[in-house]
């Protein structure tokens, strides 16, 4: 496996990748990577004759300057788990590289068809611009025949397929597949996230209320509406001392707006557990 931190090198590799009529597949991670983003690579390793798997913490997709500096990074481990699992490219630039210093400081923008206008980008305004900005990005320098996204980060998978239908037209990324990838969770049940790093574990078992309530609300949806199974599922979570719940959305799976039924629809939810901030989502 080869760390590459340059774009000059990524697209010398890229090109003799292609040259050779070999497929690429992408998995765009920001590191401090678990089981969850192992499963990304794994399947990318199966379905691609090459893996290519970035390692870069975004800075213009964070609106809150602490957060990104408390952001976990560890390469090293990142590339050992990276080499152990099969995968060819590591991608691993800093922003210096990635952006110019006029792309650093001015936002990105794009037509979101108000994907953006709900829940994460309600809350965190300009969050999915630099989402766009850092993976149309990683499109263009890869070229990937497939790219692998993983479900708990629901509405930027929505996004980035809207991206990607959007860049078909024009042809900009080829055909581009985007593979959406199940939620990993621990044996527990709590979704596995980097930010998981930032926990106690008297905290993560306090965490284990998020996706206990989310999987008793199936139940609670066969025989309530929309909103009243909404409330009660804000009202449980927040009951738990050192929980609460910033939102809670019951929305259809392709438009993102507020469900009427449950017939297509995924709650999503973000939580704060002390000054960590924890996110999931269950299909109903």
């Amino acid at each position: 496996m080869q760390i590459i931190t340059s774009k000059q090198e990524l697209t010398k590799q890229v090109e003799a990748c292609k040259r050779q009529g070999k497929t690429i597949g992408l998995v765009p991670t920001m590191g401090a990577l678990h089981e969850g983003h192992a499963s990304l690579v794994k399947r990318c390793v199966s379905e691609n004759d090459i893996c290519f798997v970035s390692v870069f913490v975004n800075p213009t997709q964070f609106n809150n300057k602490e957060d990104l500096a408390k952001y976990p990074r560890n390469l090293n481990r990142d590339a050992e788990l990276l080499s152990s699992i099969g995968a060819h490219f590591v991608f691993a630039p800093t922003p210096e590289e990635m952006y110019t210093a006029e792309e650093m400081s001015q936002t990105f923008s794009f037509d979101f068809a108000g994907l953006d206008k709900v829940m994460e980008g309600k809350m965190r305004p300009g969050h999915f611009n630099g989402v766009v900005q850092v993976v149309s990005r990683l499109f263009y320098l890869v070229q990937p025949d497939r790219a692998y996204f993983g479900e708990k980060d629901f509405q930027q998978v929505a996004i980035i397929h809207h991206m990607v239908e959007r860049s078909t037209l024009k042809g900009t990324f080829g055909d581009l597949k985007i593979i959406d990838c199940p939620i990993v969770r621990e044996a527990s049940g709590l979704a596995l996230s980097s930010r998981n790093e930032r926990l106690s574990e008297a905290k993560k078992k306090t965490a284990l209320a998020i996706s206990q309530t989310l999987f008793q609300s199936r139940e609670w949806a066969k025989t309530m509406p929309v909103s009243e199974v909404q409330q009660r599922v804000i009202d449980t979570v927040n009951a738990v001392s050192g929980l609460e719940v910033e939102y809670y959305e019951i929305v259809d799976q392709s438009s993102l707006l507020p469900a009427a039924d449950f017939s297509h629809a995924i709650g999503c939810i973000t939580v704060y557990c002390g000054p960590v901030r924890l996110i999931d989502n269950i299909k109903y």
